[in-house]
């Protein structure tokens, strides 16, 4: 009998539970470009065979793609073979027992919204400012007293490792409402402003500022990432 999405995905996400083969996979998403073999192994310090092993496990469940290209920028004869590469993939996971349709009701709430008054939309500002200070107000006092970093982390944003920021920018690598945001980009990247702008207040972050990344003058926005950027004053 052929498994249900849900068991395909209890077994996708049962294959992070090598705790190799998940740091193999959280190295590479925080990259946020493809990586090889050779810079994977060395990141997690293993051998190259074993990160070879792990990474085409991932690859085989559909949690890595792959391309190939020749790292020497070498061509012609003599260049060698081109390098099999890993990059993170689209899949996305969702698995509540029993099941739940969350993300479903967000889409219908936020189509709603979309076509509601202008006070309607001011009103979900003022809640999501609102609950983005609970979301630090309501935290254990540890991670209360933790770095932004830490609380952006646990919302899902992925903030770019410190080595990555430049001029103080936090850059979000992640954004936690992708499936809403592409029906609905306007309102959610809005509501999202408002939540992180809350973040910031119930995190005393007077240093810190929350802003639309700009669309011009700049690279443009990886694929999946936040619309907000964290500036620091």
């Amino acid at each position: 009998m052929a498994a249900t999405s849900l068991e395909r995905q209890i077994e996708t996400i049962a294959s992070l539970h090598d705790p190799t083969r998940r740091a193999l996979y959280r190295y590479i998403s925080s990259r946020r470009r493809d990586v090889g073999r050779d810079e994977a192994a060395r990141a997690v310090r293993i051998s190259r065979a074993l990160a070879a092993f792990h990474l085409d496990k991932l690859v085989g469940h559909g949690l890595l793609e792959t391309s190939y290209r020749r790292l020497t920028g070498r061509r012609g004869p003599g260049a060698g073979r081109p390098a099999k590469l890993y990059r993170r993939s689209d899949l996305e996971l969702h698995v509540t027992l029993p099941a739940r349709r969350y993300e479903l009701a967000g889409r219908v709430l936020a189509r709603a919204l979309t076509a509601a008054p202008p006070t309607a939309r001011r009103g979900l500002l003022r809640a999501a400012r609102d609950a983005g200070r609970a979301l630090v107000r309501n935290g254990e006092g540890p991670r209360r007293r933790n770095e932004l970093s830490t609380v952006l982390t646990e919302c899902g944003y992925a903030p770019a490792p410190v080595a990555a920021r430049r001029d103080g920018e936090i850059r979000l690598q992640n954004c936690p409402f992708g499936a809403l945001a592409a029906e609905c980009q306007p309102l959610i990247c809005e509501m999202n402003l408002a939540l992180l702008r809350g973040v910031l207040v119930g995190l005393n972050a007077r240093g810190v500022r929350a802003v639309f990344r700009p669309s011009g003058g700049e690279p443009s926005r990886e694929p999946g990432s936040c619309c907000v950027l964290l500036r620091r004053r």
